[in-house]
């Protein structure tokens, strides 16, 4: 793989609460549909690509951003084989509930899906560039960092209030309950058998139903969840063989194969960021 179509990570622990990506070359970065549990920003930097956003599709060019809520499924792919580049920031939901909250935008310090989908301003994009030069600057130091994500994500939360997003449709009790027993046992094997026993569905309507309310088969859902879980253990320096395990895959080549697809890059790229400070 060129440097130009490697992805680029860049983490900071005296940030915590913000991580940033980085891909020159796009046309090899193809996401299955997937969500994140943190909220993400991205900025198309060149060319062009197709944006799937819930039951939406946008198609987005360079001078774009792009916003995904916490959960809400979503993938990215080329088009045609075109050449795209893009810049994505993934920030974590309780301190921009904070920093909402704090600004007079939230009634209360609870989360609050975000409408906007797509933006389109010069002002916002441009923004949004210096905020990430600055951060993969490494000549930069922690104060001018922290300034520059508190001043442009501030701005831009002011820009989107009083726009609330569409909830996703509330799913029933039970199903609530299945992902949450799913997110709390996303290591272990898990059968259809199971989730059916405890939610007394069938298995077609037990799959029909994830998929209305989530956008996720069950076995997409703890897939998901999985790799996730993979995602923290590698942030946290674990052993590609030992995060593998812990995320409940059977072998690091399954482990690797999958976290592909659904990030877009090797658990060796993302667990070494190339602009770690």
């Amino acid at each position: 793989m060129s440097d130009a179509t490697k992805p680029l990570f860049w983490r900071d622990p005296r940030l915590p609460h913000v991580e940033l990506r980085k891909v020159e070359d796009g046309r090899k970065v193809c996401y299955a549909p997937h969500s994140h549990t943190c909220w993400s920003l991205g900025a198309i930097t060149a060319g062009e690509s197709t944006f799937c956003y819930r039951s939406n599709r946008y198609h987005v060019t360079a001078g774009t951003l792009v916003m995904m809520n916490p959960e809400w499924m979503h993938a990215c792919s080329a088009i045609d084989d075109q050449p795209w580049a893009y810049l994505m920031l993934y920030v974590d939901i309780g301190w921009l509930t904070q920093l909402r909250y704090q600004a007079g935008l939230l009634a209360e310090p609870r989360w609050q899906d975000i409408a906007t989908a797509v933006l389109g301003e010069p002002r916002w994009y441009e923004g949004y560039c210096q905020m990430a030069a600055c951060l993969l600057d490494p000549s930069r130091d922690l104060l001018a960092k922290q300034t520059g994500v508190v001043e442009y994500l501030g701005a831009l939360m002011h820009k989107l209030a009083g726009q609330p997003a569409q909830p996703l449709p509330e799913a029933p009790v039970m199903l609530r309950e299945l992902t949450a027993y799913l997110d709390a046992n996303a290591a272990q094997d898990i059968s259809l058998d199971e989730l059916c026993e405890r939610s007394g569905y069938s298995p077609g309507h037990l799959i029909r139903a994830f998929k209305q309310h989530f956008g996720f088969t069950p076995h997409a859902c703890l897939v998901n969840r999985r790799i996730q879980l993979g995602q923290r253990e590698l942030k946290g320096g674990t052993p590609i063989a030992e995060a593998a395990l812990n995320a409940g895959f059977s072998d690091q080549p399954h482990f690797q194969r999958t976290f592909k697809r659904l990030v877009a890059a090797t658990p060796k790229q993302y667990r070494q960021p190339s602009h770690e400070q």
